[in-house]
């Protein structure tokens, strides 16, 4: 058979993208199963964040129940918002959450060895390994909320708007993944490190509040050195404010993630050149 020479990269990585998205299918085809086998753990985690999802959504009915609007947010746009928040962080932890919050028992037990020895990309294996469904029905939930509210507003975004829309819940979804993955590598150093992660966990949901309620180093240090104020706040204007301009606050949620992802992913690296077995 002859091979063109100057065509085996772009013919390589297409190889590979298909061979990652085959293996990516079989973890989650995996994970359903695991799923199915246990469906009343299922449904009754499904029905726990289903109820704080609610309890969110009274709270805003107590609220402005007292107030016209907090500051430039009215009723239905804050509700925009929190389902903005439900959706982005319901897709991250189906997809992410539960692998980052295990990486640190891995690193422990050693059971990373195994996963270093797959013949994948090491940050993809520990990252992917299984799949939340409840947190996928979840996460239609939120987007459901948002169509709601959008009926409320009467608004009717076009497809640029809605474009993106999705584009900035897929950084915002990265902006957790980076920043959790981070903390879940520090294990290499912490014998513990899942009260950073747990810790996280709680920080992030800081995101359901509408960006003008904070103020100072809080304010700068939670939109830029750890960004998820802006992870929600985006995408809520950019779906529930045509008339605004999109673009300053996309670049800025486009710029963080990407710098947060490689930055972690440079600390993988690091991390594992410096881990030594468990069992050694």
């Amino acid at each position: 058979m002859t091979v063109n020479p100057e065509s085996p990269a772009p013919a390589t990585s297409v190889l590979h993208f298909k061979r990652y998205l085959e293996i990516y299918w079989l973890m989650i085809r995996n994970s359903l199963i695991r799923e199915m086998n246990f469906k009343a753990n299922f449904v009754l985690w499904m029905l726990v964040e289903f109820l704080w999802f609610l309890g969110q959504i009274m709270f805003l009915e107590v609220l402005y129940g007292h107030v016209d609007s907090i500051g430039d947010w009215t009723k239905w746009e804050c509700v925009l918002l929190i389902g903005t928040h439900q959706l982005t962080s319901q897709i991250f932890q189906a997809f992410f959450y539960v692998n980052l919050s295990e990486l640190p028992e891995l690193i422990r037990t050693g059971r990373l060895d195994i996963m270093l020895l797959l013949p994948v990309d090491s940050q993809f294996a520990v990252s992917t390994r299984k799949f939340g469904m409840d947190n996928i029905v979840n996460a239609i939930v939120g987007a459901a909320i948002v169509t709601f509210s959008l009926f409320q507003l009467h608004v009717a975004p076009g497809p640029r708007q809605i474009a993106l829309y999705l584009v900035a819940v897929a950084f915002g979804v990265t902006v957790h993944y980076s920043i959790m993955f981070g903390l879940a590598t520090i294990a290499f150093w912490i014998v513990r490190a899942q009260g950073l992660i747990y810790g996280y966990f709680n920080v992030f949901n800081i995101a359901r509040f509408p960006d003008v309620i904070f103020r100072g180093a809080f304010k700068v240090i939670f939109s830029y050195l750890i960004p998820v104020i802006i992870v929600a706040n985006v995408p809520a204007r950019i779906l529930g404010r045509a008339l605004e301009a999109p673009w300053s606050g996309l670049f800025q949620l486009i710029a963080a993630s990407l710098f947060i992802f490689f930055a972690t992913r440079t600390f993988w690296h690091f991390a594992l050149l410096r881990y030594s077995s468990a069992s050694s």
